[in-house]
């Protein structure tokens, strides 16, 4: 694989001319047009070799010294249009107080030092006001090595500032580290799932170590480091009821309080995703709608690269949220919306958007919809527990399970639970009980012998398979009376209203065949239970 084709490739239809255009007003006449042409033969359809490459630019004599150099002279090209590029998109504060600063380095190098001081404040007063504690402590060192000035501030003061705002950036420096070492023990507890994770006990010690157990919404980017902090450690307990309301609370705070800039947007939309998902998870989903359509309408006016890194979460939410609102086939319009648009999705929500239209076509009884939206999906089992997880390889493996299903596949269905089983009596076996002293001489405890079966906190999911497996082998199976019992003796990880939806939604698809009415008319009413 070319590395530089495939670096140019991410450029869109606008950029790649754009570049083109910028490499004729960098080339020189002897060498300018080898740059456009390698450029040309880079980014056309079929990818090329080498070799071909060299015979190409050079069909005369073959000169790969020259082509090698000709790559390292594009590569630069693109590293200058890409910053060229990169200062002229970013309005945030930080490129302001960036750009300040770079203006007045150059005042004072050519002497004019009362300009030079007079954009320093503007640049220290810009960079206050946003919280950007990284470039006003470039602000404040600049101030200091040029502090003998006339135009200068007391010396003192200037030191005063800088000691005050190191104190913040290194409070928020420290809350960026305990969050980046939370997210990767998050990580690890989603590929093994819902296994026994001491992740409290995790976060406090990181807390502890960082020292931010009293750190409290002070400012937007801490505030927003701190809830996900926070909600790292909800996602493993899937405490979101007690979750939701408490991010609300400090949301709320914050806003009225202090407001949030509009260099402040991307950590308002950050507060205002998670806001929204904990809301959605403890089926508050009006509300989980309102503050959606809030960061919709604030990533409407934002430059393409941020609506780039919010819009397909926001979307996929506001579609599972409008699933339990009624309003299935709005989900639906969404999801194939946001797939098929110019922007090409990051891999992981690619995945998830199609992991999640095909439940909405599932729920309308689409099913060869739903059917080919996961053979789109287009990797192994393997491939999805490492990269997304035990759970997420789970909700796919049922899923498909119950569409082989209902589009009369049994032999296909059975095939799919026999894999779920596999996988979990392998990641979970059956571990023995400890044994426990003999009550008499010569006796044996009843529970020496015994263990816990496999499963582990997935347990109630096989019990789950086991049902579906007797609608498999017999369909009418799930009128009988009996059946009913079984299914209300199914062991629940958690009391069911405060399961995932997820799980809910299987749950659904049961009690509808058991109750022979229609599954979306079912998962609503289990939904509000």
């Amino acid at each position: 694989m070319d590395d530089l084709r495939t670096t140019l490739l991410t450029l869109g239809p606008d950029e790649r001319r754009d570049f083109g255009v910028f490499i004729q007003r960098q080339r020189r006449k002897t060498t300018g047009r080898q740059d456009s042409r390698l450029y040309e033969l880079l980014v056309q359809p079929k990818e090329l070799t080498a070799p071909q490459l060299i015979a190409k630019l050079y069909p005369a004599e073959p000169n790969p010294v020259a082509y090698y150099a000709l790559r390292k002279r594009l590569l630069r090209h693109l590293t200058d249009f890409l910053l060229l590029r990169q200062r002229q998109l970013d309005t945030t504060a930080a490129a302001s107080v960036r750009g300040q600063l770079t203006l007045a380095q150059y005042l004072f190098e050519a002497g004019i030092p009362r300009l030079a001081w007079s954009t320093l404040r503007k640049a220290e007063k810009l960079a206050r006001d946003n919280e950007q504690y990284e470039p006003l402590n470039a602000v404040y060192n600049l101030q200091i090595q040029y502090a003998n000035s006339p135009h200068a501030e007391p010396l003192a003061e200037i030191i005063a500032r800088r000691h005050i705002n190191k104190k913040a950036a290194d409070e928020e420096e420290r809350a960026n580290i305990a969050d980046s070492l939370l997210r990767l023990r998050l990580r690890e507890a989603r590929v093994r799932g819902r296994a026994g994770v001491s992740f409290d006990a995790i976060m406090r010690e990181i807390l502890a170590e960082y020292d931010l157990q009293e750190a409290f919404a002070r400012s937007p980017s801490l505030l927003s480091r701190l809830m996900s902090i926070a909600r790292s450690a909800m996602l493993v307990r899937r405490d979101f009821a007690s979750f939701a309301p408490f991010i609300e609370r400090c949301y709320k705070i914050m806003e009225r309080r202090h407001g949030f800039a509009p260099a402040q947007r991307g950590y308002q939309l950050k507060l205002l995703y998670m806001l929204a998902h904990a809301l959605y998870r403890s089926r508050h989903f009006a509300q989980s709608v309102e503050y959606l359509e809030q960061g919709r309408a604030l990533l409407a006016a934002m430059p393409s690269r941020q609506q780039t890194e919010f819009w397909p979460r926001f979307t996929m939410l506001l579609g599972a949220n409008y699933a339990f609102l009624r309003r299935n086939a709005d989900s639906i319009v969404l999801l194939e919306k946001l797939l098929k648009g110019p922007v090409t999705l990051p891999l992981a929500d690619d995945l998830t958007a199609r992991l999640q239209l095909s439940f909405h076509y599932f729920a309308e009884g689409m099913y060869q919809r739903a059917n080919h939206t996961l053979i789109s999906l287009g990797r192994t089992d393997h491939w999805l527990e490492q990269h997304m997880g035990l759970e997420w390889l789970l909700n796919r493996n049922l899923g498909e399970m119950l569409i082989q299903i209902e589009l009369g596949n049994p032999d296909l269905a059975l095939g799919r639970l026999h894999a779920i089983e596999r996988t979990l009596r392998e990641h979970f076996p059956a571990t023995p009980v400890p044994e426990t002293p003999a009550t008499a001489p010569g006796e044996t405890s009843a529970a020496s012998s015994a263990s816990s079966p496999s499963g582990g906190p997935y347990l109630y999911v096989l019990s789950y398979l086991a049902l579906v497996r007797k609608i498999i082998d017999n369909p009418a199976a799930a009128r009988h009376p009996d059946f009913a019992t079984l299914v209300g003796d199914l062991p629940d990880s958690l009391p069911l209203q405060r399961e995932d939806l997820q799980a809910i939604s299987f749950y659904a698809w049961l009690r509808a065949r058991m109750l022979g009415r229609p599954y979306y008319e079912v998962l609503m009413e289990a939904s509000t239970l």
